[in-house]
């Protein structure tokens, strides 16, 4: 289907027809002058080039424009069914909001203007290719219908037994698109070859709604295999801003809401032997109660300081290496004075419960001044890069702009 750029003029033509002394009624003689066909400046270069065979369903229309810009796009299948898209908001290409169908054959025609609005076109036609056998899942993390803290990180996963190769990470990464309202600059970053997260500059802003299409259907992976399906979900960030602040130095955990002290409490953190992680962390599960479990490290036995299996109520998971914020009534007379854990944030048991309700998932937990620092990767550890070293992990090396939707030439998404 066509889609157009706001403010675009449909009706003008591709030559200018300019006539003088015309009238009703002629003497007979031809009076009428014309101007020659006026060109368009504008140039436009279309892929898939005509012809091509075996098109992934992915495929997008890429445009190459010089002297000019997009005015309008229409991509139809052989059977003239119009296809919806979006101009991506660079303009390079033209993406379809669903995959294309196996085995079909499309027209694109994309329509350009230059300065003085004069038109000029390009088409191509290409089909695409079998429906792929060997697919690979992708999972994305966040969920709609959930709200969360706003450290909370975009994160999509492949199976655990398989790592996109190197020279696909890019194209990969292309078709994870993401749309933030209010509109906050973001980047991808591959923590490994199976797992991405996906943050703005800053945290986001309150009452963020982020739009999320891993647009991974039919996409190339490497070693012949392709991506299984589309993943789309709307994901909320709470309006009201928390942190927790944890110092080593005073052994105190500071609740703040919107900027504002809550409540301080006392803790113990690891002692020398198992130190506390600082960085900024996020709280990446919470667990009214659970089992901290070590015996399968110790062969089996519950022996030694190291060994044991303790039931543990009101746990907020901070890494995957099993930090975390807990009630520890056995800790309660060393909390606010001496560090004595295995490396989790004691609280006494009306403390750990007061923070468990008071926080949420994706809320940021900052610690400081423990014996290490937080490693890459141990946790939803977006937030604890700079933004700087954060874009390094970024195949494309650069930010999005949080209004990834695209926009289609209208400037209007279908």
């Amino acid at each position: 289907m066509w889609s157009r750029r706001k403010l675009v003029l449909v009706s003008v033509s591709a030559t200018a027809l300019v006539t003088a002394g015309l009238t009703a009624c002629g003497s007979g003689e031809d009076n009428a002058t014309f101007a020659p066909a006026e060109t368009s400046r504008a140039t436009v270069a279309l892929t898939p080039e005509t012809g091509e065979k075996k098109a992934p369903i992915s495929t997008e229309i890429g445009i190459t424009v010089a002297d000019g810009q997009v005015a309008a796009v229409e991509v139809t299948s052989d059977a003239g069914d119009p296809v919806t898209g979006d101009l991506r908001p660079d303009g390079s290409s033209w993406v379809p909001a669903e995959p294309l169908e196996p085995e079909t054959t499309y027209t694109a025609t994309v329509e350009v203007l230059d300065d003085n609005q004069v038109p000029a076109t390009a088409t191509t036609s290409f089909t695409t290719m079998a429906q792929p056998k060997d697919r690979m899942s992708a999972t994305l993390w966040n969920k709609s219908g959930y709200e969360y803290g706003n450290a909370m990180p975009i994160m999509v996963d492949f199976p655990d037994d398989f790592e996109v190769p190197e020279k696909y990470r890019a194209e990969v990464e292309k078709r994870l698109f993401v749309d933030s309202d209010p509109p906050q600059p973001g980047a991808w970053h591959w923590f490994s070859g199976n797992h991405l997260e996906y943050r703005p500059q800053q945290f986001w802003e309150p009452g963020t709604t982020i739009s999320v299409r891993a647009a991974l259907d039919g996409v190339p992976l490497g070693e012949g295999k392709y991506g299984e399906k589309d993943i789309t979900e709307t994901v909320a960030i709470d309006s009201v801003t928390r942190v927790v602040e944890i110092a080593n130095k005073a052994k105190e955990m500071v609740a703040k809401e919107n900027g504002k002290t809550v409540k301080t409490m006392p803790i113990s953190l690891g002692k020398s032997s198992t130190p506390s992680y600082s960085g900024t962390m996020t709280i990446m599960e919470q667990l009214e109660h659970t089992i901290f479990d070590t015996t399968a490290e110790c062969g089996g036995r519950v022996q030694g300081d190291n060994c044991y299996r303790t039931p543990v109520d009101w746990a907020q998971r901070l890494t995957w290496s099993g930090q975390f914020i807990h009630s520890a009534p056995w800790s309660v007379g060393d909390q606010g004075v001496r560090n004595v854990s295995h490396g989790c944030v004691n609280a006494s048991p009306s403390d750990s419960k007061w923070i468990f309700d008071f926080a949420k998932v994706g809320d940021p937990v900052v610690i400081t001044g423990t014996e290490e620092t937080l490693p890459y990767g141990d946790g939803f550890t977006a937030f604890d890069m700079s933004w700087e070293d954060f874009l390094q992990g970024s195949y494309l090396h650069k930010a999005q702009t949080g209004d990834d939707s695209g926009s289609d030439a209208s400037g209007e998404s279908n």
